[in-house]
């Protein structure tokens, strides 16, 4: 059997072993804290909140490592994170209490360091369009098929290809829409969780790079590339058709490059209140 198949296999093997999102969903309430990468993220008191569910994704799992601090979930769905920064991936699939990459990262993951999920809690996060076994249908295709799914929200365009790759996922099982951003997949899984609030810090966007990364070390990245096409139309979706009385988003990034009217700012003293309402 050839290594692609050995590899498909062996996703097929993990995501029925763990069950991951069927067990968790609706298990949790409250306040969900998801920490990006921007460079607000370094100037947030951690340790202070420790008692609250968070989520750390890529990199940013190095304050949660400084702080002595265990993350709910940790996230990365980018196989060239994997690659470049493993030493980081494996940092957070050991302290948090569960992981989930991507497929695509998951693949570089077990062709590089298999031995790094033995022993923890490591689930695969699909796309909704990428089924690990099956055919795919194509973004438009797609987007219409799953247009009167409850759980399921999607732009749907005739005349565009990427509207239709813009979607919010509220059951992790069917999968998960990238948004081209790894906060974006935290907050859908947030929803899923149960969480009524999901509170976003570093988010900010501004291309200032990310907290734990200075000069020609820091990786490229593509948020200005993407934040008009993907990401901007990802947070107007969640603000137009998800936010509602049990599943709001806030941000603690005074600088973020989204719009307040799509994602509200919050002061450390309004998210004390926040947490002590919820």
């Amino acid at each position: 059997m050839d290594n692609s198949l050995l590899l498909k296999q062996r996703l097929l093997e993990i995501w029925d072993d763990g069950k991951p999102f069927e067990a968790c969903r609706g298990k949790y309430s409250g306040t969900l804290i998801v920490l990006a990468s921007g460079p607000s993220a370094a100037d947030f008191p951690l340790e202070r909140y420790r008692h609250v569910p968070m989520v750390a994704v890529n990199g940013s799992i190095v304050r949660f490592a400084e702080a002595g601090v265990r993350p709910l979930f940790y996230l990365c769905d980018d196989r060239g994170f994997v690659r470049l920064r493993l030493p980081l991936v494996r940092q957070g699939i050991e302290l948090a209490e569960h992981a989930a990459l991507g497929t695509g990262a998951l693949e570089v993951l077990l062709e590089s360091a298999p031995e790094a999920i033995e022993g923890h809690s490591v689930c695969v996060m699909r796309r909704t369009n990428r089924p690990l076994d099956g055919a795919v249908l194509s973004d438009r295709r797609y987007a219409w098929s799953v247009r009167k799914d409850p759980d399921l929200e999607c732009r749907f365009s005739l005349l565009r290809q990427k509207p239709n790759r813009i979607g919010f996922s509220r059951n992790m099982t069917k999968g998960y829409f990238g948004g081209r951003t790894i906060p974006y997949a935290a907050m859908q899984l947030g929803y899923h969780l149960g969480f009524r609030n999901v509170v976003l810090v570093g988010l900010d966007m501004g291309g200032q790079g990310r907290f734990y990364e200075q000069g020609d070390a820091a990786l490229p990245s593509r948020l200005d590339e993407d934040y008009v096409d993907y990401i901007l139309p990802s947070f107007e979706l969640v603000a137009e058709r998800v936010v509602c009385q049990d599943y709001r988003m806030f941000t603690l990034s005074n600088d973020s490059r989204l719009p307040a009217s799509l994602v509200p700012r919050l002061s450390l003293d309004q998210l004390d209140d926040l947490l002590a309402s919820s």
